[in-house]
């Protein structure tokens, strides 16, 4: 069997593979949390089809990045992002960002919307991050090193665990003052509709992330929107990994034909989520659902 072709050197620099797929009907562009790295979805593959390619954001300064730059604002990222995707849209994308990557990959998928030179991605994913209209944190533009630890670590990650090592404290402080400077300055005065269709997630429980903020995002839409509410945190989607991608396989498979197995099994959706009654039918019954077009 031929081995999949390598990535040409951009999208080399920006996307890792955990797994690579021969021939992908479609990728998922992952975009990890302020402070986060593509580690963060090192075990997505397994849940979903096996002809689902997933794509980590790796942003400057981490992993063997840790050396570029920084961009200066959320819209530089979205640039150099969007760019690098160009040579790989000869297969449908969709993207998925949580907390700061949504906000990314919100900005991303207008810029790939705008291009007439290929279609849009798919459908836009996002989750734990409020509707881009609504996104106000320049009170973090004042936050020391220990402002920013304590905010990181009342969030609840696992991957916090990391920064009570002192030494990697002190190789990881420099990304996560970056992300935190970009959320400080990003505020979008208006709100960009595209037709990709948009599916918004958050934790019940999540400080940064109520519903209603959650629900907002039907505003950047034009098409089909849902929301998805899952018990938990701003970090929900640590514990439902396999709950949370049972609902994203769901929705890609609308979009495309994918293979109906998965690479190791998902799990059902856990949430109580907006759809029309046709999905309600086919929910559990703990799940609620609304969708709107």
């Amino acid at each position: 069997m031929t081995a999949p072709a390598p990535f040409p050197p951009a999208a080399a620099r920006w996307f890792r593979r955990r797994h690579r797929v021969d021939a992908p009907r479609l990728r998922l562009v992952c975009f990890p949390h302020a402070g986060g790295s593509p580690a963060a979805y090192r075990t997505w593959h397994r849940h979903l089809p096996a002809d689902v390619e997933v794509l980590a954001v790796c942003y400057p300064g981490r992993q063997d990045r840790i050396g570029d730059p920084f961009p200066a604002g959320v819209a530089e990222l979205a640039d150099e992002v969007a760019a690098a995707l160009g040579p790989l849209r000869g297969v449908p994308v969709a993207l998925f960002g949580h907390s700061m990557g949504a906000l990314v990959a919100y900005e991303v998928a207008v810029r790939l919307a705008a291009d007439p030179e290929a279609p849009p991605p798919v459908r836009l994913f996002v989750s734990g991050s409020p509707a881009p209209h609504l996104v106000d944190h320049s009170a973090l533009r004042p936050a020391t090193d220990e402002d920013l630890l304590a905010l990181v670590d009342a969030l609840g990650s696992d991957s916090t665990d990391a920064l009570r090592i002192p030494a990697l404290r002190e190789l990881l402080m420099p990304g996560i003052r970056a992300d935190f400077r970009l959320l400080a300055h990003y505020r979008a005065t208006t709100t960009t509709t595209t037709g990709i269709p948009v599916v918004a997630c958050t934790g019940d429980d999540d400080p940064v992330c109520a519903v209603e903020a959650a629900r907002a995002w039907s505003a950047t839409t034009g098409s089909a929107f849902e929301l998805n509410v899952f018990p938990g945190g701003h970090f929900y989607l640590e514990a439902l990994e396999a709950e949370l991608l049972g609902r994203i396989t769901g929705r890609l498979r609308s979009d495309l034909r994918l293979r109906t197995t998965p690479q190791h099994g998902a799990g059902r959706p856990a949430t109580r989520s907006e759809a029309p009654p046709a999905a309600q039918s086919e929910a559990p019954p703990a799940v609620q659902s609304a969708q709107t077009h």
